[in-house]
């Protein structure tokens, strides 16, 4: 488990890199230049007294440090959330696989069990550290001490309610995510509020461009960020629900494949 977390943060670093490298070289060779026209090119019309009417462009939306740094946090949240989904599938598949070949109406005795442990025991590395090999073996080490199928099924429960609060502290940073994305659109707008004031003597004067611009950051950094945000918890929440269902559907296969098997004498 250890090494899998020592893993898991090499992932999410050089999957935040990764995120960084592909967004800013689309904003710089993509989002920002065709914005800068569209602005410039509304400038222009503005300055010869031109009617004309401003279509809203998705460039000029997107084109702000505030909304780089957002799309950044969603694909890092979303590199996350595929590597835990993709764990949670690979437990699941487990479901489907004959660990304990006891037949039906058979009974496993104390004195059976390292015989029944041995298949688990010769399970590949990946996938000892699963949940269902885990509660199997120790479900069946706990019926050899104790002889008491009482004592297997607690072990089978902890087990699955120590892996249940596990996931869902390893969600913690996506819910920081979730949570810094409306921030940082909160902080575009601040910072864009601020700038039109800066600039709140211009427009007395009868030049609003700039005044213009600077509440076109303030708004474009909080819709971009809510749209963001809404999404990252709606995959979020979809990969809690799986792993939730995991390990009831592992707490399930335990009970079904080993624990009505055992009998204490």
């Amino acid at each position: 488990m250890r090494r899998n977390a020592g893993s898991e943060f090499i992932y999410q670093l050089f999957a935040l890199l990764i995120a960084v490298i592909i967004v800013h070289s689309l904003y710089v060779a993509w989002v920002r230049p065709n914005a800068d026209a569209i602005l410039q090119e509304q400038l222009d019309r503005q300055a010869a007294g031109e009617a004309y009417v401003v279509q809203r462009s998705l460039y000029v939306v997107m084109r702000d440090y505030e909304q780089e740094a957002c799309f950044v946090l969603m694909l890092w949240a979303v590199a996350i959330m595929g590597y835990k989904t993709q764990r949670s599938l690979r437990e699941r598949k487990m479901l489907d696989m004959p660990l304990l070949r006891v037949r039906e109406g058979s009974n496993i005795l104390p004195q059976d069990t390292v015989e029944f442990a041995r298949p688990l025991q010769a399970l590949p590395d990946n996938q000892q550290g699963l949940l269902i090999p885990r509660a199997m073996l120790t479900a069946l080490q706990r019926f050899q001490s104790t002889g008491n199928v009482a004592d297997a099924s607690s072990a089978v429960k902890d087990i699955c309610d120590t892996e249940a609060e596990r996931l869902d502290s390893e969600l913690s940073m996506v819910r920081y995510i979730a949570w810094a994305i409306p921030s940082i659109g909160f902080i575009g707008t601040v910072r864009g509020i601020g700038e039109a004031l800066g600039q709140a003597h211009k427009a007395v004067e009868g030049d609003i461009a700039g005044v213009t611009v600077s509440l076109g950051v303030a708004f474009n950094s909080t819709f971009i960020a809510l749209v963001i945000s809404i999404i990252v918890m709606f995959f979020s929440h979809q990969l809690q629900l799986l792993q939730e269902r995991q390990v009831l559907d592992s707490q399930g296969y335990c009970n079904d494949k080993l624990l009505r098997h055992l009998r204490a004498s």
